[in-house]
Order: C-alpha cells, then sequence, then structure tokens
C-alpha cells in the first residue's frame, strides 16, 4: 500500500471544536437528503411512467420500461465524468464548493423534468430532453457522495471517524424514502390524474428543498484536513493524473468494494419495483416496503459505522459483501412468493440488513485508501466508475433477463457474481484503521475530551 495512503489521525491543527464538526454533519446529511431525492426520483419514475410516457417502444411493457431504464444508465455514465470534474475542483479550490455546484444542478435538472412535454405532445424531442437532463443529474451525483463523504470524515476526530461518516448515506437512504413517499402520495390520485400530471409534482417540489441546501450549505467551514492541505500550499495542480499514477491500486479497490453493493443498491431499489409489477404485486406494497426498508437501513448503518470505529472497517465490510451473495437468491423467492409479510421480509433482508451493513462501513473504509490531496479524485474515478458498471446497468440487464427469460432466477445469478467481485475486492484491500490506530485514536480522543 502507498504510505501517502495510510489513515492519518486528527493534528491538533486539524482539531475542530464540536459544534464544527456537527454542523459539518448536519450539513452534509441533510444536503445528501436533497441530493438523493432527486436522483432516485428518475429510478422510481422510470418503473413507474417514464416508459409509457417518454420511451412508448413495442406492445411489451418491458420494453419501453428497459428503455426508460437507459436513460436511468446514461445517468451513471455521467457519474464517472462528474466524479472526474468534481474530484479536480475538490482537490484544488474545496469540499464546499463542489457541494454548492453539484446541489445547484441536480435541483435544475430536476425541475427540469417535472416540466418536461411527452412524446405525445412533442416527439422524439421528448425523450431527447428527458436524457440530457439526466446527464446533468449525474454530473451532480458524481461530486456529490464524495464531497459529503469527506467534508464529514475530513472534519471528524479520528476515533469517530466510521460513526460521523456513516450519517452521510443515512441521508441518501431517508432521500430515497422522500422520493418513494413522494410516488405513494401521488399514486393516490385517479390513474388519469396520475398519468397527466401528477407524476410531476415530485419533481417539482425539489425546487424548495434544494433552496433550503443552498441557504443551509454556503455557511459551512471547508473540512479540517484539507483546509491544512491548502494552507501547507500542497493540493494538486493535476490531481487526477496524480492520483491515477500514485495511486492506481487503491484506485482500483475503491471499484471493487463498490461495485457488487452498487448493483445490488440498484437491483434491490429500482428493479424491485419493475419484478414487482411483472409478478402483479402492488405497487403499494413494494413502495411502502421500500420506505420501511430503507428507514431501518439508516439506523443499522449506524451501528455499523460505528462497529468499524471498534474493530476495523475490513471485517465489517466482508460480512455485508458475504451478504450480498447469499441474499441473492432469497430475496427474489420471497417476492414471488405473493405474500405481504414475505415481501417486507425480503425488502429489509436486502436494504436494512444487507445494504445497511455495507452503507455505514464504506465511507471511512474507501476514502482512508486515498491521502488527502488525492481523496476525492481518487473516489471520483474508482467509485464513480464502478457505479456506471455496477449500479448503472443493473436495473436493465436485469429486466433483460427477465424480458427474455422470465424468470428470476438468472438475474439471482448474475447479482450473486457482482457480490463474489466485492468478496473478492474486500479479502485484498487492507484494513485502513487497525487495532494500533484504533488504540491511538481512543487515547487522542480521551486527551482531548472528544
Amino acid at each position: 500500500m502507498n504510505p501517502d495512503a495510510t489513515v492519518t489521525l486528527a493534528s491538533p491543527s486539524q482539531a475542530r471544536p464540536i459544534s464544527a464538526v456537527r454542523r459539518a454533519v448536519t450539513t452534509a446529511v441533510l444536503g445528501q437528503v436533497l441530493e438523493w431525492y432527486d436522483f432516485f426520483l428518475y429510478g422510481t419514475a422510470a418503473a413507474l411512467v417514464f416508459g409509457h410516457l417518454f420511451f412508448p417502444v413495442g406492445n411489451d411493457p418491458l420494453t419501453g420500461t428497459i428503455a426508460a431504464f437507459g436513460g436511468f444508465t446514461v445517468g451513471f455514465i455521467a457519474r464517472p465524468i462528474g466524479g472526474v470534474l468534481c474530484g479536480h475542483i475538490g482537490d484544488r479550490y474545496g469540499r464546499k464548493t463542489v457541494m454548492m455546484l453539484t446541489l445547484l444542478t441536480m435541483g435544475t435538472a430536476t425541475v427540469g423534468m417535472g416540466l418536461l412535454p411527452t412524446y405525445q405532445q412533442i416527439g422524439i424531442a421528448a425523450p431527447v430532453l428527458l436524457v440530457l437532463l439526466r446527464i446533468l443529474q449525474g454530473l451532480a451525483a458524481g461530486g456529490e457522495w464524495s464531497g459529503s463523504i469527506l467534508l464529514i470524515h475530513e472534519s471528524a476526530p479520528a476515533s469517530k471517524r466510521g460513526a460521523l461518516a456513516a450519517w452521510s448515506p443515512g441521508g441518501a437512504a431517508f432521500g430515497f424514502v422522500l422520493s418513494t413517499l413522494a410516488f405513494l402520495l401521488a399514486k393516490h390520485l385517479s390513474p388519469d390524474d396520475f398519468q397527466s400530471w401528477g407524476w410531476r409534482v415530485p419533481f417539482l417540489c425539489s425546487a424548495v428543498l434544494v433552496a433550503l441546501g443552498l441557504w443551509m450549505r454556503r455557511s459551512v467551514e471547508e473540512s479540517a484536513e484539507f483546509a491544512e492541505v491548502k494552507a501547507a500550499g500542497r493540493p494538486s495542480r493535476l490531481p487526477i493524473v496524480e492520483v491515477l499514477r500514485r495511486c492506481p491500486r487503491q484506485v482500483l479497490t475503491v471499484f471493487g468494494l463498490r461495485f457488487g453493493e452498487g448493483a445490488a443498491s440498484y437491483l434491490f431499489f429500482a428493479f424491485s419495483i419493475v419484478y414487482g409489477q411483472f409478478i402483479g404485486l402492488k405497487s403499494s406494497w413494494l413502495l411502502g416496503g421500500l420506505t420501511v426498508s430503507m428507514l431501518l437501513m439508516i439506523p443499522v448503518a449506524l451501528f455499523t459505522g460505528h462497529l468499524t470505529d471498534k474493530v476495523g472497517r475490513k471485517p465489517v465490510y466482508l460480512v455485508g459483501s458475504i451478504a450480498i451473495v447469499l441474499v441473492a437468491y432469497p430475496y427474489f423467492v420471497l417476492l414471488s412468493s405473493g405474500d405481504f409479510v414475505k415481501v417486507m421480509a425480503a425488502l429489509i433482508l436486502a436494504n436494512s440488513v444487507t445494504l445497511g451493513i455495507l452503507e455505514g462501513a464504506q465511507p471511512a473504509f474507501i476514502s482512508e485508501l486515498l491521502p488527502v490531496h488525492l481523496r476525492f479524485s481518487g473516489l471520483g474515478i474508482g467509485r464513480e466508475i464502478s457505479s456506471v458498471l455496477g449500479g448503472g446497468l443493473s436495473p436493465m440487464i436485469a429486466t433483460a433477463l427477465l424480458a427474455h427469460y422470465r424468470s428470476a432466477t438468472p438475474i439471482a445469478l448474475y447479482l450473486g457474481v457482482l457480490g463474489l467481485i466485492t468478496v473478492l475486492a474486500t479479502c485484498l484491500a487492507p484494513e485502513t484503521f487497525p487495532k494500533a490506530l484504533r488504540l491511538q485514536a481512543r487515547q487522542s480522543a480521551q486527551n482531548t475530551g472528544q
């Protein structure tokens, strides 16, 4: 492992009052809620309405849904580009600058989607404009996750970095819950009203949420560790080039750690709605079950993040990656049962437990693989490219497998293979918070009263 990439404890100059740390956590988490509310809206709408309204292809409803998920995938393809751009800005000028840009871009694109005419109104221009707006969402998402995580991780005391950084994916999970609740409420409209205008309301509501997020983020301080790097005059001039030259193994490790987790996330979120419709499950069951399971993910992720501060990052993440493989087949069996209790059990097992473990352990684990002055760029490349090949493609591939085989078995095998890739990556990854550093961090916390 590159010695520059090892985790370091906060120096006295990096130490911040508890109030400043709390402000960084609050700002990052609420920003994540707003940002991912916007990003997840497309996935829900793609499963429910976009196939019909923007991609009316062929006679099989799954064909239009595949096309709509193609737009979903395009947003993921844009994420590495956004990761590279935001990584350069974040490692050169700071995390706060990126977080203002990503929130503004995401909000503009989401409101634009809510105002778009449909295919029947303006023809081919409708899906083209929808995909262009999805690209803007992808560019913003490519920088948001890393910026939010780093703002917390680089401001927190070393003994609590895992626990505090886990609040950020908790915010993302709550953003998903809000987006699902918005569509769940809209579905109470008559089918005609929902198809004509009701689906637009969740997108348009984003304008208010983004304005609130921008107001909050303008007052947050730069992360402590990056502020020290910048004060010392050490920011990299070309961080993207430097991180690939100096830390290729670390970037590849980030890719592998994210790969199966990203695929599982979007199969359990977006594709579950498609599969449920295919087998005749009530959409209210799925949307309600997804909402409950994602809410339960938050305490699991917070506990997991805390656990990584006690026993290390790697063993906890390994448990979560193995769970992907073990859950893959039972998940679809339980969904296919048509029984409400079993459907809820499937969603809780997949989202609350499996993803909760991974989401809670991942932020500190992958951040600590890279040195501070290259960290944003390394995460932007490794995590976001993995998001395309894992998370972005998985709903479309799964829908295509379902359309061809009319069975969930090939999809479960596909998910299991992706999970094995993350198991392997975890086994090969170094422990970024070994016992010696944990003891040192605890001693430092006792001395400083944190």
